[in-house]
C-alpha cells in the first residue's frame, strides 16, 4: 500500500451524498439512527469505502466493505491509532474531539507502547474468575428485576441494561457506587456528543480518585492488578486503560443485552421459540452482533500519508472508520445463515482486538437468560418499528426497551458472601467524595 497522488480521492466521487456537507453523509443526528442500515446501503455506491462527516466538519472515510476492513484492522503500520496528527487539523471545540483524542491507553496507541499497555491489560482480565462473574451477574440480574417484576411492566433499557454491567463491571474494578455514578455519566455524555469537554474533565477526575484509593488500600480487583502489573504504569497510564473498560460497561454491554432483547421479542426466529420454553440467547447474540452490533462504527485509525486503497485515495491524518455493522452485511462476501456463525467483526480484528470479549458476551447472555427465566410471557409494549435508537456516528443504542408482562414476584435469593471484587472500599478507607447529584448507582448500592 503506498502513496499515489494519482488516485482519486473519497471527498467527492460520484454516487450518493448530502451537498449540504460536501458531498460527505452525516453519521450522526435523528435520521442516520433512525435507519443505518439504508444509509449503509446507499453508501454502498462509492464501493468499499465512502465519504462520511463524524460531526459536523469532521470529515472521516468509512470503510463498508468485509475484506477492507479486515485488511484495515490487520494492518496497523499503514493505519495507526495515533490521533495527535490529526486533532491538529480540527477544531478544539469539536464534540467529538475528547471522544476521539489521543489517550496513552491500549486502544489508541501503537507498537511497543501498545503492547506494553495492552499486556497490562489482558493479564488483568484473565485474572476474573468467570464463575465468580457468572455469580455477580446473576445476583445483581435477580436484585435487578425484583425492583420491577411485580410492576408488571419495565423499561428493560433503563431499568436493567443500563444498571446491570455497570454494578458487575463496578465490582471487577472495585469502584465504589459515588464514583460509578459520575464516571458512567460523563461516559454517556461523551458518546452522546453533550458537553464533553466538561464530561471528559469529570470522566478523568472520577477514575483518578478511583486509582488513588486502590493506591492507597490495594484489594482483589482488576483496578488492583494493573496497579501491580510489572508494566508499572502510571496513574495517568492507569486512568486511561480503565476509561475504556469503564466505557464498555457504559455503552457496549448495555446496547448488546438490550439490541439482544429487542431481537428475542420481536423476531419471530426468535420470539415464537420462547413459549415453547426454548431460550436461544446465543443465537439472538449473534445475530445482534451481526446486524447491530453496540459499537456500530469504530475501530478508527489515522494514516500518516496519503494512502492509496481499493482505488480511492485517503488523505493522511484524516480519521478511517470501521465500519462494523455496514461490513458485517456487505452482501458480497457475507453469508445470509448467521446462525452459529461467528465471523463478524463488532469485537474489531488484527491486534486491537477487544480484550474483553470473552466476560462481554458472558455478562450479556447470563442478563438475558435471567430476565426471560423470571419474565417468560413478556412482550414489547411497542410495535417493534417505533423503538427508537439514540443518536451518535459510533453506537446502536436503543432510547429505551418498554415491556409489559403479567406481575410476578421473586423471592430474594438466600444471603451469601459474593466473593470475588467487591464494590465496597475496605474497612477504614475514606469513602470517596459523593457526586453533586448522587445517582442510580449510589441509590441502588445504599437502598440495598
Amino acid at each position: 500500500m503506498t502513496s499515489d497522488s494519482s488516485a482519486p480521492v473519497i471527498t467527492s466521487p460520484p454516487g450518493p451524498g448530502c451537498p449540504a456537507h460536501g458531498g460527505r453523509t452525516p453519521l450522526y443526528g435523528p435520521e442516520f439512527a433512525a435507519r443505518p442500515a439504508r444509509v449503509y446501503a446507499s453508501l454502498r455506491g462509492y464501493g468499499p469505502v465512502a465519504p462520511v462527516e463524524l460531526a459536523p466538519g469532521v470529515p472521516a472515510s468509512l470503510v463498508i466493505s468485509y475484506d477492507a476492513a479486515l485488511q484495515v484492522l490487520r494492518d496497523p503500520d499503514t493505519f495507526p491509532k495515533d490521533a495527535r496528527r490529526w486533532e491538529r487539523t480540527v477544531s478544539p471545540d469539536s464534540p467529538v474531539v475528547p471522544f476521539l483524542k489521543y489517550r496513552p491507553a491500549c486502544d489508541k496507541t501503537d507498537g511497543a507502547e501498545h503492547a506494553r499497555l495492552r499486556a497490562a491489560v489482558s493479564d488483568g482480565l484473565s485474572r476474573i474468575d468467570l464463575n465468580t462473574l457468572r455469580e455477580s451477574v446473576e445476583r445483581h440480574s435477580e436484585a435487578l428485576i425484583r425492583r420491577f417484576a411485580a410492576k408488571g411492566a419495565a423499561d428493560l433499557r433503563t431499568e436493567y441494561a443500563l444498571v446491570l454491567p455497570l454494578l458487575v463491571f463496578n465490582e471487577i474494578l472495585g469502584c465504589p457506587p459515588e464514583i460509578g455514578d459520575r464516571i458512567a455519566v460523563a461516559m454517556q455524555g461523551l458518546v452522546d456528543n453533550v458537553d464533553t469537554a466538561k464530561n471528559n474533565q469529570i470522566l478523568l477526575e472520577a477514575t483518578g480518585e478511583l486509582v488513588a484509593l486502590k493506591r492507597a488500600r490495594p484489594a482483589e480487583d482488576l483496578t488492583s492488578w494493573l496497579l501491580s502489573h510489572p508494566a508499572r504504569l502510571t496513574d495517568e497510564e492507569l486512568t486511561e486503560q480503565l476509561i475504556p473498560l469503564i466505557g464498555l460497561a457504559t455503552e457496549p454491554e448495555q446496547n448488546l443485552i438490550a439490541n439482544g432483547l429487542r431481537l428475542l421479542l420481536s423476531d419471530d426466529r426468535f420470539a415464537g421459540d420462547l413459549s415453547g420454553g426454548s431460550l436461544p440467547v446465543e443465537d439472538a447474540l449473534d445475530e445482534a452482533l451481526w446486524t447491530d452490533p453496540p459499537i456500530a462504527n469504530w475501530a478508527i485509525s489515522y494514516p500518516v500519508k496519503d494512502v492509496e486503497f481499493r482505488g480511492v485515495r485517503l488523505p493522511a491524518d484524516q480519521p478511517v472508520v470501521i465500519g462494523f455493522a455496514a461490513a458485517n452485511t456487505d452482501p458480497a462476501t457475507v453469508s445470509a445463515n448467521r446462525t452459529g456463525n461467528r465471523a463478524h467483526l463488532a469485537w474489531g480484528a488484527g491486534p486491537h482486538t477487544c480484550p474483553v470479549q470473552g466476560q462481554a458476551r458472558l455478562i450479556a447472555s447470563v442478563a438475558m437468560e435471567k430476565l426471560l427465566d423470571a419474565l417468560p410471557d413478556m412482550e414489547l409494549a411497542v410495535p417493534a418499528d417505533r423503538l427508537e435508537w439514540r443518536p451518535g456516528f459510533a453506537q446502536r443504542a436503543l432510547s429505551s426497551l418498554p415491556v409489559r408482562f403479567p406481575p410476578v414476584q421473586v423471592p430474594p435469593r438466600p444471603a451469601r458472601s459474593a466473593g470475588g471484587a467487591t464494590m465496597r472500599p475496605p474497612a477504614g478507607v475514606p469513602a470517596p467524595r459523593e457526586a453533586a447529584h448522587p445517582g442510580f448507582l449510589a441509590r441502588w448500592w445504599h437502598g440495598e
